[in-house]
């Protein structure tokens, strides 16, 4: 059986890139939902409506475990598909597989380091779903968060904007450079790309937390916990990367994205 890795395009492949080096032997498919990306504009319930689809893709693909390695699904879709969905499996092939996201082990991260101040970058969605604010809340009531919107960052990462990002982090990051927080969160799988950028435009003393180096120690803990799901996981270091639509523009942003070249599949039977 494989781990499944679920983004709605590209910034997920900087979280599988990051799981395959911290856990080199885990067999591992990644796939990108890239026909109905971006999630951000959509409704709540299309993302569920994807992301379900993505998940029964995966199963059906043999995957034990999923990390849905995108904040939007994750805020969107991860708490009904944990509530609802899994149980519908019962008595089925998939019962006994799991869904994961990327929200809880974030905040968890920056809990253990134990700062006084967070601040958090994402996506026009992920500010306003709040679901940040509340997973905060129930892990830590005494710790409060400053959040800002950055919806530019990801269409200019993905379309050739970066020789004019700076100014845009400029004004986005400006209230923690005026008030500045001990740790900002990047909670965008994107924004990886971009963190020395980032880190410019911001007070020293600011430690900056990435998805891609939380996701994959916090996912090695897990598998640690939960024999159920690491037992069961193929260890012969065998990567797939699949992907709803496949043109060759996203081919060239992927693999520069993971690093080199890597076989990048159209899921021909992907139902959507």
């Amino acid at each position: 059986m494989k781990l499944g890795v679920f983004d709605s395009g590209l910034g997920g492949l900087l979280i599988a890139r990051a799981i395959r080096s911290a856990l080199p032997d885990v067999d591992m498919l990644y796939f990108g939902d890239t026909l109905h990306l971006p999630y951000g504009n959509r409704s709540d319930e299309a993302i569920y409506k994807y992301t379900r689809k993505a998940m029964d893709y995966l199963f059906a693909q043999d995957c034990a475990l999923i990390v849905i390695a995108c904040n939007t699904a994750s805020a969107a879709a991860l708490r009904r598909l944990q509530q609802t969905y899994l149980p519908t499996l019962k008595g089925t092939p998939y019962a006994g597989r799991n869904i994961i996201g990327v929200v809880v082990p974030t905040l968890e991260a920056a809990i253990d380091q134990k700062f006084k101040s967070i601040g958090l970058i994402a996506t026009h969605s992920i500010v306003t779903s709040g679901v940040y604010a509340e997973e905060l809340k129930k892990l830590n009531p005494h710790l409060s968060m400053r959040a800002q919107a950055t919806p530019l960052l990801v269409p200019m990462i993905e379309q050739g904007g970066l020789p004019w990002i700076d100014g845009v982090l400029a004004f986005y990051l400006r209230d923690f450079c005026e008030d500045p927080v001990d740790a900002l969160l990047l909670g965008c799988t994107h924004y990886p790309i971009i963190r020395d950028r980032i880190s410019a435009h911001l007070p020293a003393q600011t430690q900056i937390m990435a998805q891609d180096e939380i996701i994959p120690q916090k996912l090695r803990d897990y598998l640690m916990r939960h024999p159920e799901y690491s037992d069961r996981i193929g260890r012969n270091g065998r990567s797939e990367f699949h992907v709803s639509d496949l043109t060759n523009n996203y081919l060239t942003a992927a693999q520069a994205l993971y690093g080199h070249a890597i076989p990048v599949m159209e899921a021909k039977d992907y139902d959507t």
